[in-house]
């Protein structure tokens, strides 16, 4: 079988066109290489900058240390010292309208894991495996294959940028504490009852969020039900009042091994120490945000090599004809 050319182009000029089309492929493949080399470029130049991010979050003493204090007021008045995704040192005194002063000061042998630093130092390991694989090779990588290994990259970053803004764990929507709480014998001496301490990650912030808890069968003394009946006893008000809510009173363990396996496990599921959950309602919560340097920091970096990342992922979809999907 045979495929004739109408009208008949005569064999100097198809010549001349077959000439013309393998320059073209020709040049179409010199600009992959040059796209692919630069691109290559550009992941040198992101593994370095993620090894800085790594560094923030390294655990390297003495951390840092954070003041830990509630504005125009007293309630809550410390400081806690974070190496690397945990708090290590913690002296907090409280001052709540609900229960008597205490101060809460962490056993030098215990430490408290926030649990979004580990997920983030867990992204941080896989991008970095990521860009050492892929740089590991003597020769250039296939266009396709560099793609895709970018797109896993933009996401693993995107991931680690969505920890360090993740939502308020003072906040209603944010029912992690119910179980994430502290096990109160972290601290010395114990918690009193009916106390949760929990800590998270807000804004680059470390949040810590004090609650004074009560069972939900408590009984109710006979002066402070007159006193809210007339007006003379004020409850405190606050965006978790009048909630039953499912609390573990023993909090779950953070064992320090955790950081040995959150290299392949981004996803943690805390270890309880039991069932027991009781029904409980929040009679005062006091979240206080301490800024911390070395996240903000982290943060900057993050999206800088982000943006970077993008215009890489922009360059190399332009010169292979691809459509870029980006989430906004």
């Amino acid at each position: 079988m045979s495929l004739d050319i109408w009208p008949p182009v005569p064999a100097a000029e198809l010549k001349v066109k077959e000439a013309e089309t393998q320059m073209l492929i020709d040049l179409k493949a010199r600009e992959l290489r040059w796209i692919t080399n630069e691109t290559v470029q550009v992941c040198r130049d992101l593994k370095h900058g993620l090894e800085d991010c790594y560094a923030l979050l390294a655990p390297i003493d003495p951390g840092s240390t954070l003041a830990v204090s509630t504005p125009r007021n007293e309630r809550v008045k410390g400081t806690i010292t974070r190496v690397g995704t945990r708090i290590v040192k913690a002296s907090i005194a409280l001052r709540l309208a609900t229960m008597p002063p205490t101060t809460l000061t962490l056993s030098p042998s215990a430490a408290i894991h926030i649990h979004a630093l580990d997920a983030l130092h867990t992204h941080l390991n896989q991008s970095l495996d990521l860009l050492s694989v892929l740089l590991s090779h003597d020769t250039p990588p296939d266009p396709g294959s560099l793609a895709q290994t970018l797109t896993l990259l933009s996401e693993s970053l995107s991931a680690s940028a969505e920890l360090l803004k993740c939502s308020n764990p003072g906040t209603h929507a944010s029912p992690s504490w119910q179980l994430h709480s502290c096990p109160p014998d972290q601290f010395s001496p114990p918690l009193p009852p009916n106390l949760s301490v929990y800590l998270g990650l807000q804004d680059s912030c470390v949040v810590l969020c004090i609650r004074a808890l009560e069972p939900v069968h408590a009984p109710v003394h006979l002066g402070t039900r007159l006193g809210l009946a007339i007006g003379t006893v004020r409850r405190l008000e606050h965006d978790e009042m009048d909630t039953v809510f499912s609390w573990d009173p023993s909090g779950c363990e953070d064992a320090d091994s955790k950081r040995d396996s959150a290299r392949h496990n981004p996803i943690w599921t805390p270890h309880h120490r039991s069932s027991n959950l009781e029904e409980v309602y929040v009679r005062e919560k006091v979240p206080v945000d301490s800024p911390d340097p070395s996240l903000i920091s982290l943060y900057s970096k993050l999206g800088f090599l982000s943006h970077m990342l993008a215009q890489a992922r922009r360059n190399l979809a332009a010169v292979m004809g691809t459509d870029l999907e980006e989430k906004v």
